[in-house]
């Protein structure tokens, strides 16, 4: 006997597709989603302005933005610890 099929997904919960909130649950995926989003939406005169100090100090633009929220700190050139520690948390890239 031959199973036809209409190339639509698996109808058996498999762990081929894991949506963006996780397995367990969607909890307060969309608040955080959304709190985010407004964290990150600025002006684009003050967006332009951290990603150019960004790139001077060696972070993407939104290490920068998170160690602004996250800490209340303006980072620069002097806070090469810290710079460094950020870095060092960075996943490797192939």
């Amino acid at each position: 006997m031959t199973t036809l099929s209409n190339d639509g997904p698996p109808l058996d919960d498999d762990d081929s597709h894991i949506p963006p909130w996780g397995k367990n649950g969607i909890g307060r995926y969309f608040e955080w989603a959304h709190a985010k989003k407004r964290a990150f939406d600025v002006p684009f005169d003050i967006a332009k302005l951290r990603a150019q100090r960004a790139a001077l100090i060696g972070l993407t633009y939104e290490e920068y933005v998170s160690e602004i929220l996250e800490r209340g700190r303006y980072l620069n050139a002097g806070d090469t610890i810290r710079i460094a520690e950020i870095i060092a948390k960075r996943p490797v890239r192939y």
